[in-house]
């Protein structure tokens, strides 16, 4: 599995999001609203990487002084190929947040052995927000058809957290000792 260190938004954006999961569920869409893990909250994910040591809660800790961040869930986006696609929302790169992404970056590479995957990399990086995974291409008309998917969210990042994929456990990176 992996590790990922996540941005995650205040209560009005967490809700805006969600309605967006719940509109494409309605029109038969396979959204991220189906999955009920208490895990599963709107996000973006700063970096990620096959593995990350527990020191990287600690050494992010500074990034918190950069949040509020205030930003905006624009065009929705296509990831993947073949017959089922990702739809994600783009987090418009405003100079902030390509800022606490270089962050985070230099602040966690020295708690991983094997370093971010590549598309986590600073230039390489496209922040987003997940709608919906494995969406057939023939639905992808009913999905754009959704007016919640084409109208921009104003949001606001307002944590951090670690998510530890091989023990399957979220971190709350906070401002003082406790992580969990």
């Amino acid at each position: 599995m992996v590790h990922s260190v996540e941005l995650l938004f205040d209560a009005e954006t967490d809700a805006a999001v969600r309605q967006v999961w719940d509109e494409l569920a309605d029109a038969g869409i396979r959204s991220l609203a189906a999955h009920r893990s208490p895990s599963n909250r709107p996000h973006v994910t700063v970096t990620v990487a096959e593995n990350l040591d527990d020191g990287v809660d600690e050494a992010l800790r500074p990034v918190l002084d950069r949040l509020p961040l205030t930003c905006v869930l624009g065009a929705p986006m296509l990831f993947g190929s073949g017959h089922s696609l990702t739809l994600v929302r783009l987090v418009i790169p405003s100079a902030e947040l390509l800022a606490l992404h270089a962050e985070v970056h230099r602040m966690s590479l020295p708690h991983t052995a094997t370093g971010p995957l590549p598309h986590a990399d600073p230039g390489r990086w496209t922040p987003h927000v997940t709608l919906a995974r494995r969406v057939p291409l023939d639905l992808l008309p009913t999905a754009f058809g959704v007016g919640a998917v084409t109208r921009d969210i104003p949001a606001t990042a307002v944590g951090l957290r670690h998510w530890d994929g091989d023990a399957k456990v979220v971190h709350t990176i906070t401002g003082h000792s406790s992580t969990t």
